[in-house]
């Protein structure tokens, strides 16, 4: 007489998200995950779900209410959580629980206050593995007192190819494609180079070197246009200086078509004190639009010789930089050539899910 198969578990797992950073990221993980049979809650602010759509993906919505979080952790196999904010409130939630925590690391590099230290600490000796975007990462988290930190590149979902993006036709404010004319003249920059940064208008992000670098570019003919999409308690700071000093600088804020407006670009600029493994050099990379970094935390592991990159703090050399590129079309064309080839040896989206999958096996095993 045959015995009836022992039915295997469903695996259930609830991803934390303290913010709108990291979206993108639990929505490829999301989409892979229920892919694969595993029954997924995503836990975040309620505007998420709109800009995300993670039902859309396979995953169950709540939001992010300390009652709701508790009840999605109470029938989890595994917490995931991203980013150091997000650590804290998943920690607390699983209080008295023996459900294991994965923190993804977002946090963290110098000029961090006391309070976020406190915070990094407590979140790090919590998880049960933390993973890190870069190396710099992964060190951190083991200097903030993390039992297993392991490297797991966050792999940024691959856009949609772009015909004749910048750096491919070696021109300096030109493009055969017309949507990027058009993008080019609704910004003002029809006769003259286009600069773009991404990113949240906050301290870390360096915005104040990069308006000191764009002082210098006034002196260039003809005088490039930077733009910065993003929103952030420092908008009313940088538009004052903008206005007083006269920069050729446009603030967009918050702008759902970054990417595009990257495609149309002829050099990304990233000013940061901090990254781990930036979404836009990443996309300027397989864009192949010219990058200038600062080469700071996971940067110069991300880029390699892909990017122009700068000491953080230094807005002579991230000036120069970007003149250089902007004077060379040559080295704008190779570079977008390195950046291409360079993104062919990150991880894809599925090497990602693969990767957080195993740990999540593993971790569970160990409670069986």
């Amino acid at each position: 007489m045959s015995s009836s198969p022992v039915p295997v578990p469903v695996l259930r797992t609830v991803q934390v998200l303290g913010g709108a950073s990291g979206g993108a990221h639990v929505r490829s993980l999301a989409t892979g995950l229920a892919a694969r049979g595993v029954r997924v809650t995503v836990c975040g602010p309620v505007e998420t779900e709109g800009e995300y759509d993670f039902t859309g993906a396979g995953a169950r919505f709540t939001p992010d209410a300390v009652s709701a979080l508790r009840a999605a952790c109470f029938e989890a196999d595994v917490v995931h959580a991203h980013g150091v904010r997000a650590g804290m409130r998943a920690a607390l939630a699983l209080r008295g629980r023996r459900v294991p925590l994965v923190v993804s690391w977002h946090g963290g590099g110098p000029g961090s206050g006391r309070l976020s230290l406190l915070l990094e600490r407590h979140v790090a000796r919590a998880a049960a593995i933390v993973l890190g975007g870069s190396s710099a990462q992964v060190d951190l988290a083991r200097l903030r007192g993390a039992r297993d930190a392991r490297l797991a590149a966050v792999a940024v979902p691959v856009p949609v190819p772009v015909p004749g993006a910048a750096g491919t036709s070696g021109s300096s404010g030109s493009s055969d494609a017309p949507d990027h004319g058009k993008v080019r003249a609704e910004l003002g920059a029809v006769e003259r180079p286009l600069l773009i940064a991404v990113g949240s208008l906050v301290p870390r992000r360096g915005y104040s070197v990069l308006l000191d670098a764009a002082r210098e570019w006034r002196n260039l003919d003809p005088m490039p246009l930077l733009v910065i999409a993003g929103e952030g308690p420092m908008r009313a700071e940088l538009a004052r200086r903008i206005h007083a000093e006269r920069l050729p600088v446009r603030l967009l804020g918050q702008r759902r078509d970054a990417a595009r407006l990257l495609a149309a670009a002829d050099v990304a600029v990233l000013p940061s004190r901090w990254e781990a493994r930036s979404p836009l050099a990443q996309e300027a990379l397989r864009m192949g639009v010219p990058l200038v970094a600062t080469a700071v935390g996971g940067v110069p592991e991300l880029v390699g010789a892909a990017g122009v990159l700068v000491p953080y703090g230094d807005a002579g050399a991230l000036a120069a930089g970007v003149a250089g590129l902007l004077a060379d079309p040559a080295w704008r064309g190779e570079l977008a050539v390195a950046g291409r080839a360079q993104a062919l040896t990150w991880p894809s989206e599925d090497d990602t899910v693969a990767q957080v999958l195993s740990v999540y096996d593993e971790l569970t095993s160990r409670r069986r």
